[in-house]
């Protein structure tokens, strides 16, 4: 898994000790250095103290509320991003911690994974540090041709003929990252977030459509393969390349 940070700072405020403890070590083992904080007033205190990257705000918690918190964070920077972690799925408690200056919301439970990428995806925008593979519009898969910006998959055997698809958006977006990865496992919650903006039960399904759609854009080359890496993604393989 390609990491965004180069030991990015998190601070962690969340007030459950054993679910703080476990996302704590979860971040680590992905290369974060995270401060963990179990109440609203000790995450205040360390945020003044520390100097972090971005911040993960549960909701809930004793003494000092995650919306509270995030408003004193707020009137002395603008900048740090915060993460909100919180049980509540009313609209209005959404609308109103993007109203504080949260730059992402997510309800417990959730996917390790899908919170990993939300994180590397906001550190990515904030630090400036893009993806090369990002820059990259046109791609050659085997007999095919894939014109990103005009979301074009053009089939050739060498001849003069060729057979052209029209794609549509999100089928392009998931192509292009299947080409970004080809050879190479893309975790399934990588896209989902990317693509789908969140990872559950509906647009996993979604997801599994799709992929049916590009296998049938992509049958006429039997050097290709989208092969389901049982848990945890998808494949492009492009077998002469292996």
């Amino acid at each position: 898994m390609s990491q965004t940070n180069n030991n990015s700072n998190i601070l962690l405020v969340e007030d459950d000790m054993n679910f703080g403890d476990v996302l704590r070590s979860y971040l680590e083992m992905h290369d974060y250095e995270v401060t963990l904080a179990t109440d609203g007033e000790a995450g205040f205190s360390a945020f003044q103290k520390g100097t972090f990257d971005l911040c993960i705000f549960d909701v809930m918690m004793p003494k000092k509320d995650g919306f509270t918190l995030a408003k004193e964070v707020r009137e002395t920077d603008q900048d740090t991003p915060i993460i909100f972690l919180t049980a509540k799925t009313l609209k209005d408690d959404v609308i109103k911690g993007f109203e504080i200056g949260a730059d992402d919301y997510i309800t417990k439970p959730f996917n390790s994974e899908e919170l990993l990428y939300r994180i590397q995806a906001i550190l990515k925008r904030t630090q400036g540090k893009p993806d090369p593979r990002e820059e990259i519009k046109e791609f050659d898969i085997s007999k095919y041709h894939f014109n990103y910006p005009l979301r074009i998959l053009t089939y050739s055997e060498g001849t003069e003929e060729e057979e052209k698809f029209k794609l549509s958006p999100k089928e392009s977006q998931l192509l292009r990252m299947f080409a970004m990865y080809r050879n190479d496992v893309l975790p399934r919650s990588k896209a989902l977030t990317e693509i789908w903006g969140e990872d559950n039960y509906f647009t996993a399904r979604s997801m599994d459509v799709f992929v049916t759609k590009l296998r049938k854009y992509l049958k006429a080359d039997d050097n290709i393969e989208i092969v389901n890496i049982h848990g945890n993604g998808f494949q492009l393989l492009i077998k002469d390349e292996q």
